[in-house]
């Protein structure tokens, strides 16, 4: 069954498909490999549209896959793919220009992140929505973390305090994240380091456990455990 998404919404959902994944190893691009049974995409596609403000879903494909991923997704929800391009940026400009002017806040995520619950996708843009114009999902860093120098001998320990390992739906007001894509200069690993260093203050929200990255084959093994677990 096809999911409906809100005609009176107010958010756009950029979601990053155009990755290769090869530290998933060699195969499909990332956003096609499989968990459970159904590619990542599809999880993470699914999550998204269940979020009652989602108007608008963009995904950024590979240039080659862009009508699989259309005929893919058709049973899934509602959405526009785009052909994303080599660097994240690319992508994420590619999908924007698809979102129209009158859709207020637009959130960038990454397919890898399967399992975000709509719940973050709505946490996120209701900050948002309350004034902020640059909201990111976090959550603490639990490890030590060691700044190391070279020959790989430590220099320091840093203070875990006030660290956070960064999510996405990354969210924005549509008219800061457009400046900030049509200023950009050496690609980042993030769109909030654009608006970063635009200017923008950027605020952390609560992040979530589920809203791992799958990266590394034994990601898979840990999403499908908690796809268990759900």
């Amino acid at each position: 069954m096809t999911a409906q998404l809100n005609p009176h919404g107010d958010v756009a959902v950029l979601v990053l498909a155009a990755g290769a994944g090869v530290r998933l190893g060699p195969g499909v691009p990332k956003a096609l490999r499989l968990l459970a049974g159904e590619p990542l995409l599809v999880h993470a596609i699914r999550r998204v549209a269940a979020a009652p403000s989602v108007r608008l879903i963009v995904v950024a494909a590979p240039v080659a896959d862009v009508p699989g991923v259309r005929a893919l997704l058709a049973p899934v929800a509602p959405v526009v793919v785009v052909a994303g391009g080599a660097e994240r940026q690319q992508s994420v400009a590619a999908a924007l220009a698809a979102v129209p002017e009158d859709v207020g806040i637009v959130l960038v995520h990454d397919s890898a992140r399967a399992l975000t619950p709509p719940e973050l996708v709505e946490s996120v843009a209701a900050a948002v929505r309350g004034g902020l114009p640059a909201v990111i999902p976090a959550l603490p860093v639990v490890d030590t973390v060691k700044e190391v120098g070279p020959q790989d001998r430590v220099l320091g320990t840093v203070d875990r305090s006030v660290l956070r390992a960064v999510q996405t739906p990354q969210g924005f007001r549509h008219d800061v994240l457009a400046a900030a894509h049509a200023t950009a200069g050496d690609p980042l690993t993030d769109d909030a380091g654009l608006v970063e260093k635009a200017g923008i203050a950027v605020t952390c929200v609560p992040g979530s456990e589920l809203a791992l990255k799958i990266t590394r084959p034994l990601d898979l093994v840990l999403a499908e455990a908690l796809l268990g677990v759900r």
